[in-house]
């Protein structure tokens, strides 16, 4: 799993996060200091406009880092579905985070759990060194932060703290941390893929007559 440090020093790469409420663009080069874009837009518009005021052209960039959750699922498969367009038009690497991973590893607090919602009164739960878990809302323990603008559907666990969710501070901290992986088809992290249940159409009939 390569860093944040190894790919940005290769060449140019644009990452893009819309896991919170707020939509976060980077441009990482070897060669100058990371510029950033926050926006409180929707996804849809965010990203394009984040990627304007930069002055970024994304057939520029070498590379993309994006996040793929926990986090705003709409906004991520946003995300997903700009990046499969952009790497069609041009092949290009991929290399995607857990959004939870990052600020577990920016802490450096290994006794502490940090959480996003998962709806139907369930968390994603990250502890260092035991991974992503989906934990039901009365099993979680131990101290636990949450970060700022990560939405939530459920209460809030009693005595979960907000931490800061900023790229443009975070990344500094876990520079030459290995968070990254290369994917081919960006999406939106599951803890495991959908299970459909198969149906077969019947023709409505009228019941008998009695």
């Amino acid at each position: 799993m390569p860093s944040f440090r190894q790919i940005s020093s290769q060449f140019p790469a644009l990452v893009i996060d819309a896991a919170s409420a707020l939509v976060q663009i980077g441009l990482l080069r070897p060669d100058a200091p990371a510029v950033w874009s926050t926006s409180p837009d929707e996804a849809g518009i965010a990203v394009f406009e984040g990627i304007a005021r930069l002055g970024v052209n994304p057939d520029d960039v070498s590379a993309f880092i994006f996040c793929e959750g926990p986090g705003s699922v709409l906004g991520i498969r946003t995300v997903a579905m700009a990046l499969r367009t952009w790497t069609l038009l041009k092949p290009r690497p991929v290399f995607a985070y857990s959004s939870l991973a990052v600020v577990a590893a920016a802490m450096n607090r290994p006794e502490v759990g940090v959480i996003a919602d998962a709806r139907r009164d369930s968390w994603h739960h990250y502890v260092a060194g035991r991974g992503l878990q989906r934990v039901a809302a009365a099993d979680l323990t131990g101290e636990l932060v949450m970060p700022e603008h990560f939405r939530h559907w459920s209460p809030l666990p009693a005595g979960v703290k907000r931490v800061p969710y900023s790229l443009a501070d975070l990344l500094p901290a876990v520079w030459d941390t290995d968070l990254l992986h290369a994917t081919d088809a960006p999406d939106a992290f599951l803890h495991e893929e959908p299970s459909y249940v198969t149906w077969t159409p019947q023709i409505h009939r009228a019941p008998p007559p009695r």
